[in-house]
């Protein structure tokens, strides 16, 4: 369970083209994870409280991201947040015109909704 899609989905050395830049994929139940220790600041049960998974698979995912997100900044590589097997919180369902997935987006995300596997805009149904 997430709270919500990020607003940036990519992240890279300034100066360098991406397509020349190897690149480390950040899930987004990692991206949630860090979201909640690192950011807000919560104990590993209490943010595994909130993703509705037990604490140990917690410390295993956020062990994960921050190893991720060391390995782009030590190595000069490009992170993209996208996948994983996630729940939006407060979400409503939509159809991707692009690659036609079906999926839920937060119900109070603002601007453009994309769909989180091609990153297009989607229709609300």
């Amino acid at each position: 369970m997430i709270r919500s899609l990020p607003n940036n989905t990519c992240y890279k050395p300034k100066g360098i083209p991406v397509s020349r830049l190897k690149e480390v994929v950040l899930t987004l139940d990692e991206y949630e994870a860090m979201r909640l220790a690192d950011f807000e600041q919560l104990y590993q049960e209490q943010a595994a409280g909130k993703m509705r998974i037990s604490r140990q698979t917690f410390g295993r995912v956020i062990e994960s991201a921050h190893y991720k997100i060391a390995d782009a900044l030590i190595h000069g590589k490009a992170f993209i947040i996208e996948g994983g097997e996630v729940a939006v919180r407060g979400a409503k369902k939509f159809k991707c015109k692009n690659c036609t997935c079906l999926g839920k987006q937060t119900s109070g995300a603002t601007g453009t909704v994309r769909c989180p596997k091609c990153f297009k805009s989607v229709n609300h149904y």
